[in-house]
């Protein structure tokens, strides 16, 4: 995400970075290369003026010109001008002082906003243990009701709807009223959206807004129409007033100027962040860490949240004994890819480490399908195969390359990668650092 942007602040902080010194004019060339870099990503232009003069006079009056490492120091400033940028520090949700907490979801027709609410409600189940009821109140858009209950199901909430109301006020109310009967903690309300901002899709909101009196308004955009998705949030904040943003297919924003903008442009912080299309997808945003990424800082903290989601330490201390006595099988290893798999694409994982740009990303070309086959011949194979690889010769390399839909020459492969790679592992366990120069010959 973000890509040319990052691309383009990076390669002039790098500039400036080489400089022993800095001088006012290092600095001024820089801040345009800046602004210019800002506008191609689409931000809003009052606020890419207003952000490259702030770093501008923090550069000028934190002793930069002339200091010692002021190439570190502007990447500082920058960095926490972006962050400031988007909001400063993370929110979330703010729950009632008595349950039920009622989210109200606004936002126009295609902005993700059914697919939201559902992962909005994995999220809190997950991460706060919440009992979530989803109220089905889109009776507008045809199958809205029947893609919510099914996102619902896979969301572990349940869906209150009511077949044949054409009323959403009426179906908010009775929702309301069932959650509070069946004791749930928060209740996510999916309403209508319109091609664009009017008067019915307002006077629905305000009325549903009224009915069920929410703790929470959250306006729900897609990143990827830019400067749109902030004047549409423009618009709902004159009539409608919301709290936060739920920012969707940010995965898919090369350019990153709603991210950037909608916060300085309607005060109201971006809270969640749908990044992927799998219902899991779905996390707090973080304005510091994504500064960091941009600028190719990488961002640790998310990457061990995530690790510690999907990894069980028991199940690591296991494997480890196990590697240790060189017992490490094909089954472990599918496992391992699984549960990484699991935390999002390569390419994704690869970006929250620092140092990698968005170019080095590009460059590694990581194909998904490649995890996608080695799945598959893995599975393909008994489980004796896969405690004992060694086994895998002749006509079994050939069954496990029909069943796998791969070729033998593809089953070679990853046999002999992973000897290889137990027997690394067997003389890091043993105490003895690998001969990566005869390492690589092998794999030749």
């Amino acid at each position: 995400m973000f890509d040319g942007l990052s691309d383009k602040l990076q390669a002039t902080l790098a500039e400036l970075r080489s400089h022993g010194t800095l001088t006012e004019d290092d600095i001024d060339r820089a801040m345009r290369e800046i602004r210019l870099a800002l506008l191609e990503a689409d931000v809003n232009f009052k606020v890419v003026k207003a952000f490259t003069t702030t770093v501008k006079e923090r550069c000028l009056g934190a002793d930069v010109v002339g200091g010692l490492n002021p190439g570190q120091q502007v990447v500082k400033i920058v960095d926490e001008e972006l962050a400031a940028l988007m909001g400063g520090t993370a929110a979330g949700v703010a729950f009632a002082p008595r349950p039920p907490t009622v989210i109200l979801l606004a936002g126009l027709q295609g902005s993700g906003k059914t697919t939201a609410a559902a992962k909005l409600a994995l999220h809190l189940r997950e991460e706060h243990g919440s009992s979530v009821a989803l109220a089905a109140c889109d009776v507008h858009r045809p199958a809205a009701v029947e893609q919510l209950v099914t996102m619902g199901e896979r969301a572990g909430a349940e869906v209150y709807r009511r077949e044949g109301e054409t009323d959403a006020v009426a179906i908010a109310t009775w929702a309301l009223e069932e959650t509070r009967r069946q004791g749930k903690d928060v209740l996510i309300v999916d309403t209508a959206g319109r091609l664009h901002v009017d008067a019915d899709l307002m006077d629905e909101l305000v009325r549903i807004r009224k009915a069920t009196r929410p703790t929470q308004v959250l306006l729900v955009v897609d990143a990827m129409t830019g400067q749109d998705a902030v004047n549409v949030a423009q618009e709902f904040a004159a009539a409608v007033q919301f709290d936060g943003v739920v920012m969707t297919k940010l995965d898919g924003d090369a350019r990153g100027g709603a991210a950037l903008s909608v916060k300085a442009v309607t005060g109201k912080p971006i809270l969640f962040a749908s990044t992927g299309e799998k219902i899991d997808q779905f996390e707090r945003f973080h304005p510091d860490r994504m500064a960091q990424r941009i600028l190719g800082m990488g961002d640790v903290l998310s990457l061990i949240e995530k690790t510690q989601k999907e990894f069980d330490e028991d199940e690591a201390r296991v494997l480890e004994r196990r590697m240790r006595k060189g017992e490490f099988t094909l089954e472990d290893f599918l496992s391992q890819l699984k549960q990484m798999r699991r935390m999002g694409p390569l390419t994704s994982l690869l970006g929250m480490i620092p140092g990698f740009s968005g170019q080095q990303l590009r460059n590694l070309k990581v194909d998904e399908r490649e995890l996608d086959r080695v799945e598959a011949i893995i599975l393909a194979m008994t489980p004796e195969e896969r405690r004992r690889p060694e086994l895998i010769k002749g006509s079994r390399r050939l069954r496990i390359a029909r069943g796998s839909g791969t070729s033998v020459q593809q089953v070679n492969r990853l046999v002999k990668q992973f000897d290889e790679m137990r027997k690394v592992m067997k003389r890091i366990a043993g105490g003895k650092m690998p001969d990566m120069a005869a390492l690589l010959r092998q794999g030749r």
